[in-house]
């Protein structure tokens, strides 16, 4: 049977992305859906696939639910990270 990690984006799309802990802001002359694809294809490069998006209050807001197969509940040690650091979002160059 196949274990998943998941990982949640909390989407702002007037320009700012929170990833546990880490924000990314839109570049002064993006376009949010350009924002939102970067964000997602940063992500998917690391295996991670969007998998649901829960909107909230306000409604332009959202988080952003992604999975990729996990390691085994053996292989997981008490305490221990449980993922390598993903790649750091950054704005497009200009």
């Amino acid at each position: 049977m196949t274990s998943w990690e998941y990982k949640v984006v909390y989407m702002d799309f007037r320009g700012r992305a929170s990833l546990e802990g880490e924000e990314t802001f839109i570049a002064s002359d993006e376009r949010r859906s350009s924002f939102a694809r970067r964000t997602m294809n940063v992500l998917g490069a690391d295996g991670w696939e969007l998998v649901g998006v829960q909107p909230l209050w306000p409604a332009e807001t959202s988080y952003l639910i992604f999975k990729r197969p996990g390691r085994g509940p053996s292989d997981v040690v008490p305490g221990a990270p449980t993922e390598a650091p993903t790649q750091k979002l950054e704005p497009p160059a200009l």
